[in-house]
């Protein structure tokens, strides 16, 4: 079995820090392998145990989330950083994105969905909300409103974790039409994969 996914919980919140170790360390592949209540704590931390992924908060006391982004980057930390905020405007999350951070997810995502996230930053994917892909680029990038009806409640489905196959029983669909589907949504959206898909289907409020 392959080692677990070190993860390091950033966060000024106790509360928060402690139900995230608690859910994750209840996955196979996933360890949290330390804590951290502000960015200069973060950094330390991070130089120390090397985690694969950091899960870091952005409004924190002293040194913030960017800032300890921007930390890390200078000090060539191999980490992969997702952030977990509560900002729900893509805006507010670009300076970190700027900074190095491989993606984000809000703190309201459900536990799934955040293990997900975890493991698809860790393989080398970015995790992006369209509109903040637009800012960077400089240009406008595929969303869901070019998607179909159809495509939009296949979307749903992967978002709510199903399979092809369950999703062809749900919606009355063969199985094989369902895949063609899939693969819409994918290019249309620009994702790479169903785990990507799944995570933006909870983020437009699909799921």
């Amino acid at each position: 079995m392959a080692d677990p996914i070190r993860v390091l919980v950033v966060d000024d919140h106790r509360v928060v820090r402690e139900g995230l170790r608690s859910f994750l360390d209840v996955q196979d592949d996933l360890e949290v392998v330390g804590e951290a209540a502000d960015g200069e704590s973060a950094v330390a931390q991070a130089e120390a145990l090397r985690p694969d992924v950091i899960l870091l908060d952005l409004r924190m006391p002293g040194a913030d989330g960017v800032a300890a982004l921007r930390e890390l980057s200078a000090r060539g930390n191999p980490a992969r950083v997702l952030v977990v905020t509560s900002f729900t405007e893509p805006a507010a999350v670009l300076p970190a994105v700027r900074a190095g951070a491989a993606g984000y997810v809000y703190k309201d995502v459900d536990p799934p969905a955040l293990a997900a996230a975890i493991r698809s930053v860790h393989l080398g994917h970015t995790l992006l909300h369209p509109e903040v892909a637009r800012v960077l680029a400089g240009g406008p990038v595929p969303d869901a409103a070019r998607l179909t009806p159809r495509e939009r409640e296949v979307l749903t489905e992967v978002g709510r974790g199903r399979s092809n196959r369950e999703i062809a029983r749900a919606l009355g669909l063969a199985e094989k039409t369902v895949k063609t589907h899939v693969s819409a949504v994918l290019a249309k959206l620009g994702v790479q994969d169903r785990t990507q898909a799944a995570l933006y289907a909870v983020r437009a409020g699909l799921v």
